[in-house]
């Protein structure tokens, strides 16, 4: 069994590698054999994170770029080999309550979680397509893409359009032998949702409706990410892995 969750030849992206979540998920796919690029804005973050990788024995590259810039990203990609696994993790929120929000507001979330992310798997999938090249494509959601709540209109917008996404596109690819899935996971600590906790009311509310009674950490979720990267997810697409302690049970 251990051999299906083997990546060893195959080469995987990796948005919002920097920090967090994504550098979490790269660490895991070079631990299990994969050679990975790190992409993110900050040249530091995923030098950092290379040099981590390349210490342990696995292969890594950076790729500093800014996912926003959709025609830059495909350029980068139609440039490089394709990619066996693409990890769509770059992401942002930006609370607010619904008489508060702005075009602004709007202009990040949507555009980097929801068009940023259409448009970088419109150009991984090409890449793989015009090669021949079979994978998995993992979108990065969230429980938020699958119920609602308050302050994080624009964000459960982004989510739940990006789940109908995941959905219509794992059609489409399926005959070529391209997955795609969507990981959903729960609040997890993070540099991103670190400062939310600092508010009390705000750390019970959520406690209260993760079942499994904590926070969500970065080690939660790099599994899901694994089994959906290797040979152990074959007949998985258009599916949603919850990692969410129970959030959506009720």
């Amino acid at each position: 069994m251990s051999g299906l969750f083997s990546l060893e030849g195959r080469r995987a992206l990796v948005t919002g590698a920097g920090r967090g979540i994504g550098r979490g998920i790269a660490l895991a796919l070079a631990e299990h054999g994969a050679e990975v690029t790190l992409c993110a804005r900050s040249a530091d973050e995923i030098g950092a994170v290379a040099e981590e990788i390349a210490a342990a024995g696995g292969k890594a590259d950076a790729l500093v770029l800014d996912v926003t810039d959709s025609a830059a990203f495909a350029r980068e990609i139609a440039a490089r080999p394709p990619y066996h696994v693409f990890v769509n993790n770059a992401g942002t929120n930006r609370p607010n309550l619904l008489a508060d929000l702005t075009p602004d507001d709007y202009d990040l979330i949507l555009g980097l979680n929801l068009r940023a992310a259409i448009f970088a798997v419109q150009a991984v999938a090409g890449r793989m397509t015009e090669t021949g090249t079979r994978g998995s494509i993992i979108n990065m959601s969230s429980q938020m893409g699958h119920v609602g709540a308050a302050k994080r209109s624009l964000y459960c917008a982004s989510k739940w359009a990006l789940e109908g996404f995941t959905k219509s596109v794992a059609i489409e690819l399926g005959p070529r032998g391209i997955r795609v899935n969507t990981v959903c996971p729960t609040f997890i600590e993070t540099p991103l949702t670190k400062p939310y906790f600092e508010d009390p009311a705000f750390a019970t509310e959520v406690l209260a409706k993760i079942k499994l009674g904590r926070v969500g950490q970065v080690q939660d979720v790099v599994g899901a990410a694994v089994f959906l990267a290797s040979d152990a997810s074959s007949m998985t697409t258009g599916s949603a892995i919850m990692v969410d302690g129970g959030w959506t049970a009720e």
